[in-house]
């Protein structure tokens, strides 16, 4: 990826514009989504015109994808990127290797932030790549660190799943069910409780399709699921014997 590259990014919720942001300094930067009309930094233009970019970032729930890559696939450049930013990474690698037109080629990338997150700037900020057999990730994974100062992981996509069943869907678990407590504010905490506090805070504007694709999309999500609720019903009949 050079400065004199074109990219296309399809998807304009939270994530997308926080990605056009980042990207519209740097890059030839349109845009294409059904419900939003605008983008920061760059152009809105139609579907068709977005895919034929010989970058193309998809910046989609995981359960709209396969739609979307069946909608991009006639109108992509021989040869394209293609880089999808899912919290997952198995499955919708595979989506777009099934779906995709032959010599695409594909990049599974999952940024560990979000607009919350990085409100102040996603310098220090995680992000994974994933490349498909034979993508080569180097110049995105400098262009990551040296122009917009983020920390670059590469994996493959099920070490990727693996890991994220505990970092992420665990902690959004947990996150989440502290939330639905409803929890009022204390006049005086411990750090302990700050800590998690924080944690609610940092998922809870995030969206339900998110929260969902973190916790369903992963297949090694569930097994750790179903441990920690063992976990926690013991812990309660511990505590009622």
């Amino acid at each position: 990826m050079t400065q004199t590259s074109q990219i296309g990014l399809i998807g304009l919720g939270a994530f997308g514009r926080l990605a056009a942001t980042h990207l519209a300094p740097h890059f030839d930067l349109v845009g294409h989504d059904p419900s939003v009309r605008d983008l920061p930094g760059g152009r809105w233009v139609s579907l068709d015109e977005a895919a034929a970019r010989p970058v193309v970032i998809l910046a989609v729930p995981v359960q709209a994808l396969a739609g979307v890559a069946e909608a991009i696939a006639p109108h992509l450049a021989s040869g394209a990127l293609v880089i999808d930013v899912a919290s997952v990474k198995l499955e919708p690698l595979r989506i777009l290797r099934e779906i995709l037109p032959a010599g695409t080629r594909i990049l599974g990338t999952h940024p560990l932030f979000g607009p919350q997150s990085a409100a102040q700037g996603v310098a220090g900020q995680s992000i994974v790549l994933c490349p498909e057999a034979g993508v080569e990730a180097d110049c995105v994974a400098e262009f990551l660190t040296d122009r917009l100062g983020l920390d670059v992981h590469l994996s493959d996509a099920d070490t990727h799943d693996r890991t994220m069943a505990s970092v992420q869907a665990l902690t959004h678990l947990v996150s989440k069910v502290i939330t639905d407590l409803g929890l009022t504010d204390a006049p005086y905490t411990t750090r302990s409780y700050d800590l998690l506090a924080e944690a609610a805070r940092l998922v809870a504007e995030d969206s339900d399709e998110l929260f969902r694709a973190i916790e369903r999309h992963n297949p090694h999500a569930a097994d750790l699921r179903r441990r920690f609720f063992d976990a926690a019903r013991k812990l309660d009949e511990r505590l009622v014997d």
